[in-house]
């Protein structure tokens, strides 16, 4: 059946409604030109040898088959004008030989499979238009360099018309699209957005952030190693037993608290009562411990603690200003520590506050986050390792508890109360064994060491 021109089945009732009702095409191996009139059955794929495939000006409907992949040797395909629907099969890209194609004229949706834009043997005529075909035009239609025509339009493609086939108008028509961008001067239409350029900010956007988020990680880094060496700075004693102190008397320190008022009593202690004060001479706030010398040991506690503040110097460690020794106005012996005002008061107000505080103390908001804690319960370690390693002669405090914990404006922890302080001119091991070995309880009931209490085993 070589010489074969037309071939009609149109308007027949052929088989039985079964899917091989149309095997009988494969006896048309040899025809290598087939115009065929009515719908187009799967089985045409079966013409393994058809070159030529004119179906156009018919009223065929239904989908093209995808078999028609399988019409490998197929150069011509012609399918216009007729009532074609669904989308346009990819496996038309195995007919290697295909250079001229015409689905023009259909109801085909869908975009355009960018497979069969690959065709190089694309070269004569593809014809799309009059469709409902929508979407990006496939980037490899802009490779087909020799087609004399490429039809598009009355579509409803987004069209970039970029070099290549698009370099002309003669030889595509590209109208009634959606989106046109690009092509020769004479389409006047805007200019398509570089994909290059989009992908090359893209880039530029990603290296920005990355190397930003490099710089602030070093930042962070950086900062942290500044705060740290600040800090390591402010904890070597800088000054000497050589320092000058304030010198105060009776009436200074009088005149300062308003005569020992109860108002300014900001805490009491085993060894005397201590008072919030302001210095005439320079406004200076000021805490001042009255020691209670009818106590027994306040004499030696106060002894001891001016033994232990004179030669040490810390930023954790409270900062005694002054001492002052003598009679008051009854001829009573008088006795007091000066120390530098802590604003805060003691971690002890912080963590169990009490009602019926002063209202300038009611003001501050009791509650301590978790990484106050941690910076307070650092600067108390710092302090301890001071006092225990740094000291010209180790000492131990021996009383330290909450209430002996004062803290400053800024929130840094500072160990007061040296009334019970330990020297220790040995090593560690000397100390534990002349504290094991002590007489009496020395410290508060609930923060002495379990091996100072009477009968301890």
């Amino acid at each position: 059946m070589s010489n074969l021109l037309y071939f009609g089945i149109g308007a027949n009732y052929l088989g039985r409604e079964q899917a091989n009702d149309l095997d009988f095409l494969r006896s048309l191996t040899n025809a290598t030109n087939l115009y065929y009139l009515g719908s187009i059955p799967p089985e045409i794929g079966n013409l393994k040898k058809l070159k030529g495939l004119h179906l156009a000006q018919n009223m065929l409907t239904g989908e093209v088959p995808h078999t028609l992949g399988n019409v490998s040797m197929l150069f011509h395909l012609s399918m216009s004008k007729n009532n074609l629907l669904g989308t346009i099969p990819s496996s038309l890209s195995k007919c290697r030989s295909l250079s001229f194609l015409d689905l023009a004229d259909n109801k085909l949706a869908g975009a355009i499979p960018p497979e069969i834009m690959s065709l190089s043997s694309l070269s004569i005529y593809a014809d799309f238009s009059m469709n409902n075909l929508t979407g990006e035009l496939p980037v490899e239609i802009g490779n087909l360099k020799h087609p004399s025509k490429l039809h598009l339009s009355g579509n409803k493609l987004a069209i970039c018309l970029r070099g290549g086939v698009f370099a002309t108008i003669s030889a595509t028509s590209v109208l009634e699209n959606e989106k046109l961008c690009g092509g020769p001067p004479e389409y006047r239409l805007p200019k398509c957005k570089s994909t290059a350029r989009s992908t090359n900010d893209r880039v530029r956007n990603v290296s920005i952030y990355t190397v930003s988020g490099i710089l602030e990680i070093v930042f962070m880094l950086s900062l942290l190693c500044f705060l740290w060496h600040r800090k390591q700075r402010k904890t070597v004693a800088s000054s000497s037993s050589n320092d000058l102190f304030l010198k105060v008397s009776y009436q200074d320190l009088l005149k300062a608290t308003d005569g020992f008022s109860s108002a300014n009593l900001i805490g009491t202690g085993s060894f005397g009562s201590v008072f919030k004060g302001v210095l005439a001479l320079d406004q200076t706030t000021i805490a001042v411990k009255v020691l209670n010398l009818d106590r027994h040991a306040a004499s030696t506690s106060f002894i001891k603690e001016c033994d232990a503040l004179k030669n040490i110097r810390h930023r954790n460690l409270v900062k005694v200003l002054t001492a002052c020794s003598g009679t008051d106005y009854q001829g009573n012996d008088f006795t007091a520590l000066v120390y530098e005002f802590m604003v805060n008061g003691s971690l002890d107000e912080w963590l169990h506050p009490r009602v019926g505080m002063s209202v300038e103390r009611e003001v501050i908001p009791r509650q301590l986050g978790l990484l106050q804690r941690v910076n307070i319960a650092t600067d108390v370690a710092c302090a301890l390792d001071y006092l225990h390693h740094q000291c010209e002669t180790p000492m131990v405090h021996c009383d330290l508890k909450p209430s002996n914990v004062l803290i400053d404006g800024e929130m840094t922890g500072h160990i007061g109360d040296f009334g019970l302080v330990r020297f220790v001119p040995g090593a560690a091991r000397e100390l534990i064994s002349e504290l094991t070995s002590s007489i009496g309880v020395k410290g508060s009931l609930g923060y002495i060491a379990p091996g100072n209490y009477p009968n301890s085993s």
